[in-house]
């Protein structure tokens, strides 16, 4: 049988992926993220406007996404509660993030430079996909707080190991992403552990806008 559920997320299970990007400084940033989907040589990703990663995309429209293993878990969460931007809204405040620009050393992440466009690949991840940005979208109605940046794939780098041999393609049991389920993190079809941000997570529900909206 089946159950009305009030669901607390949306998350069934999705790729986690560092994005890269250049900061207003040169500097270079890291930010995981699971809200990602690929259609052809495009993807669409989905990032809090309060995040510096989103503003770094609107000003330099370029980004490396860095497809993590599963053995990278542990540096995953320790960017998970981390900002690159120094102004921190009170809902992330609350959440416990707190802001650091190196989040390259912070992780124990090696930084790489990328062929076609300015943003840092991750030495570490198996997978990096260079990428320009080709649209933003507004998300989530008037009110909302994310961009849903739609990206073209401009250049791939694949770890040699994972290629099939004689082919372009990658070896799918070779390739053991880390993947974000419920906000819990799963690799090798065994459950991890729970993100750091599981703790603070809570997904708005339509009752809540609407009635935020009317007093409003």
């Amino acid at each position: 049988m089946h159950t009305i559920s009030d669901l607390k997320v949306l998350y069934f299970g999705t790729p986690v992926v560092l994005i890269g990007s250049r900061n207003e400084d040169g500097s270079s940033n890291l930010m995981p993220m699971s809200s990602a989907w690929w259609l052809g040589d495009h993807a669409m990703l989905g990032v809090g406007n309060s995040s510096q990663t989103s503003a770094n995309l609107a000003r330099e429209r370029e980004c490396v996404l860095n497809l993590v293993p599963s053995s990278l878990v542990d540096a995953v969460d320790r960017l998970a509660l981390l900002t690159a931007n120094a102004v921190i809204n009170e809902r992330r405040v609350e959440q416990g993030y707190r802001h650091e620009r190196n989040k390259f050393a912070v992780a124990g992440l090696t930084e790489q430079a990328a062929d076609l466009v300015k943003a840092p690949r991750v030495l570490e991840c198996p997978v990096q996909l260079e990428c320009v940005v080709e649209q933003a979208h507004p998300y989530g109605g008037p009110d909302g707080n994310v961009t849903a940046f739609e990206v073209r794939v401009v250049r791939a780098h694949v770890d040699e190991e994972l290629i099939i041999p004689g082919t372009h393609y990658v070896d799918p049991v070779g390739w053991d992403p880390l993947i974000m389920k419920f906000c819990e993190f799963f690799g090798g079809g065994s459950n991890l552990r729970p993100s750091r941000l599981a703790k603070g997570w809570r997904m708005p529900h339509r009752l809540e806008r609407e009635e935020g909206a009317a007093r409003g």
